[in-house]
């Protein structure tokens, strides 16, 4: 069953979506300021987004939607297509350690 988030209809929909990549990373949650509340007082009120500036990393940064830049496709594909290579060698090296253990080639 795939999970489903409900968003009110009278709040905007969000421009961005979880896991999205952007110039400035990976979205990882978004929170809503509803008109008429204290914090959309405070701070305006829409989507703002947290997002991890590297896959590894501990540091999670906040941004209002107007802050966040997508990825052309071009930079899109070439994010992924490094990150496939990275996998590939990553997985190249587990073969190969799973072969020396089993006392055969790669394929074993």
């Amino acid at each position: 069953m795939q999970p489903t988030i409900s968003i009110p209809k009278h709040w905007d929909y969000p421009r961005f979506a979880l896991n999205q990549r952007t110039q400035q990373g990976i979205i990882l949650g978004l929170h809503y300021y509803p008109n008429g509340t204290e914090l959309a007082e405070q701070f305006g009120h829409g989507w703002r987004y947290a997002l991890m500036s590297r896959k590894n990393s501990d540091e999670l940064f906040h941004f209002e939607e107007n802050q966040i830049k997508p990825l052309t496709p071009s930079e899109l594909l070439s994010q992924i297509t490094a990150e496939i290579e990275l996998y590939q060698h990553e997985i190249a090296i587990l073969q190969q350690q799973l072969a020396a253990i089993r006392g055969g080639s790669p394929n074993a």
